[in-house]
């Protein structure tokens, strides 16, 4: 039986047609929203929450009555990207009335996975005391596992309790196999502290969840999102034609199923 190539399983991009064009386009797309946000007032850019340069965070306010606050954390396997990348990703829950936060935080190899997942505990703390109200939290593929904090024993019973909905898109949800790819020599993952680090190990979380995720993605993707909702025991939801890099699109579009899903008060 041959060896499981988990560098090629965990590879997106070189299956998606034309890759780096998604990444050109976020980034013109984000900025001219922030300039619109920035020209409306509605945007506040580059607030501390931590030590580091990189732990800082964006908000975009709704027009009117603000219903609720969505944390969305970016994705890039822990090691690319910042917040600065997904901006527009914020449109169609505005719409709804909801405000938007969106965190920076220090990448892999400068600090270990657990220290980024402290960062982001951190941060949704810090919004929590700051902005009253609801609590919906999703993130995309490494920012679906650091979105996971409903789960018990991560964030403090009084804050957990205002969380609505955990939305993971195309998560991470079992690091354990993330050991064997050449990434690992920026995670710096043992076997133990991969499973420590496993939203799919770790006890489900009190408030609803749907796992998210696109029917084109790699199999290892689908694989994760199933474990999770398996053991979690929540709705799994795959869209069909979608891939790593288009599966989030519904979050600009503020009838989609996705953003009702986030900013629906349960």
């Amino acid at each position: 039986m041959s060896r499981i190539d988990y560098d090629d399983a965990y590879a997106n991009a070189a299956y998606i047609p034309n890759a780096d064009d998604f990444i050109t386009q976020w980034q013109s797309e984000a900025l001219a929203f922030r300039s619109a946000m920035l020209e409306q007032e509605r945007a506040e850019l580059e607030i501390s929450y931590g030590e580091s340069k990189r732990q800082s965070y964006d908000v975009f306010h709704p027009e009117g009555e603000v219903k609720g606050t969505l944390v969305f954390v970016h994705g890039g396997y822990w090691r690319r990207f910042d917040k600065s990348f997904w901006s527009h990703f914020s449109n169609g829950v505005l719409k709804q009335g909801w405000r938007v936060v969106m965190p920076s935080y220090d990448l892999c190899p400068r600090v270990s996975i657990a220290e980024i997942t402290h960062q982001i505990r951190s941060f949704v703390t810090q919004i929590a005391a700051k902005y009253a109200g609801p609590l919906a939290l999703t993130g995309h593929s490494a920012g679906g596992h650091l979105a996971r904090l409903g789960v018990p024993d991560v964030l403090p019973d009084d804050l957990v309790s205002r969380v609505t909905h955990i939305v993971p898109i195309s998560a991470v949800a079992d690091l354990r196999t993330l050991v064997f790819t050449e990434m690992n020599k920026d995670f710096r993952l043992t076997d133990e502290s991969a499973a420590a680090e496993s939203p799919a190990l770790m006890p489900k979380p009190t408030c609803p969840v749907t796992v998210w995720v696109g029917g084109d993605e790699r199999p290892v993707f689908l694989e994760q999102s199933m474990v999770l909702a398996e053991n979690w025991g929540a709705k799994m939801i795959v869209r069909q034609g979608e891939h790593h890099f288009n599966v989030i699109d519904a979050l600009k579009d503020p009838d989609s199923i996705l953003v009702r899903l986030l900013t629906s008060e349960h």
